[in-house]
C-alpha cells in the first residue's frame, strides 16, 4: 500500500507499508552539500544554507539519500 503525503511541509512523499517497516520516499533536488540525519526523532535535511526538520514518532528510524531520493525507514511497531 502506498499513499501520498507531505514531508517538511513542501515535499511530496510516497508512503509504502510493509509487514515490519514503513518507508517514506521523496524525490529531492539535491546538490553536493545535501545531507540527512536523525536527531532525537527528528529528520534533519540540510541543503546548502537551507535546513528542514520533520518530527517522527518514537521508533527505530533510518534515513538516507541515494540518487536524489530521500528515504526514511520507520519500524512498524507503532501506528502512524
Amino acid at each position: 500500500m502506498n499513499t501520498e503525503q507531505q514531508l517538511f511541509d513542501e515535499l511530496s512523499v510516497r508512503r509504502f507499508e510493509y509487514d515490519d517497516t514503513v518507508v517514506l520516499a521523496a524525490d529531492v533536488d539535491v546538490g553536493n552539500n545535501t545531507s540527512v540525519d536523525i536527531v532525537d526523532n527528528t529528520v534533519i535535511l540540510v541543503d546548502g544554507d537551507e535546513q528542514y526538520e520533520q518530527p517522527l514518532p518514537d521508533c527505530d528510524t533510518r534515513a538516507f539519500i541515494n540518487n536524489g531520493i530521500l528515504t526514511i525507514e520507520l519500524s512498524a511497531e507503532e501506528d502512524y
